[in-house]
Parts: structure tokens; sequence; C-alpha cells
């Protein structure tokens, strides 16, 4: 299961997401135990996202669905907002960022990091 995205993904997000603010959908599922190990990832990301002009918008935990498929349910839910694609890039190259992404990879079995954008600000083809 994927929890970290690998640099070529990376490469082609940073590549396809419009200039300007984004949110940064993270769907979560813990590995056994691994909440306080998240949990310390996000006690120590969040001035390194400040210090890029990133705000954490809402965090909470996944409960019973009303709609999903086996599978389909989270633990927990983040959202991020980032100022524009150039910010998020240097917060992940950000030496001190890397120190703790293990923190990050020991609290999860699997994620979903998806960069949306408000409805309207895209030109439709």
């Amino acid at each position: 299961m994927a929890v970290d995205p690998a640099g070529d993904d990376l490469a082609r997000v940073l590549d396809e997401v419009p200039d300007g603010p984004f949110v940064m959908l993270n769907l979560l599922r813990f590995a056994p135990d691994g909440r306080s190990s998240y949990e310390e990832y996000s006690r120590r990301a969040r001035p390194l996202l400040q210090r890029y002009g990133g705000e954490v918008l809402y965090v909470g935990d996944g409960t019973t669905p009303l709609v999903a498929e086996e599978g389909q349910d989270w633990d927990a839910v983040l959202l991020v907002r980032y100022p524009d694609r150039e910010a998020f890039s240097r917060m992940v190259a950000d030496p001190d960022y890397q120190e703790i992404t293990g923190l990050r990879a020991r609290g999860l079995v699997e994620a979903v990091l998806q960069p949306t954008l408000p409805w309207g600000s895209r030109s439709e083809s």
C-alpha cells in the first residue's frame, strides 16, 4: 500500500497543479499502534508548514462510512492549504522536513494525498 509519494509522482503533480493556492486532501490509515508516531510527525511538521505559508484547515477521525465499498473507510482525514506548488515543493525538500518523514511512514499503512482546487479555478478544455 502506498504511504509516501515517489519522486516521479511528486514531479508530475507539481507540473500539473496550476500555480496558486491548493488544498491537499490526506486520507490516512494508521498502522497498528501507529497513531502516536503520526501525531509526533504532525506536531513536528506544523512549524515547517507555517514556515512555508501552509496551514492545517481540518483534521478529524473517520467514523462509520455512509457510502463506501469494503476497505474505503479511513482512520483520519487531514486538509492542508498551501499557498502554491513552489511552497509545497520547498517544504518537502527542506532537510528539517526530511528528518521527520520516517515518523509519518512508520505511522501509516496507507495514505491518499490528492491536491484539490476550488471549483471554477480550472479552465475547461
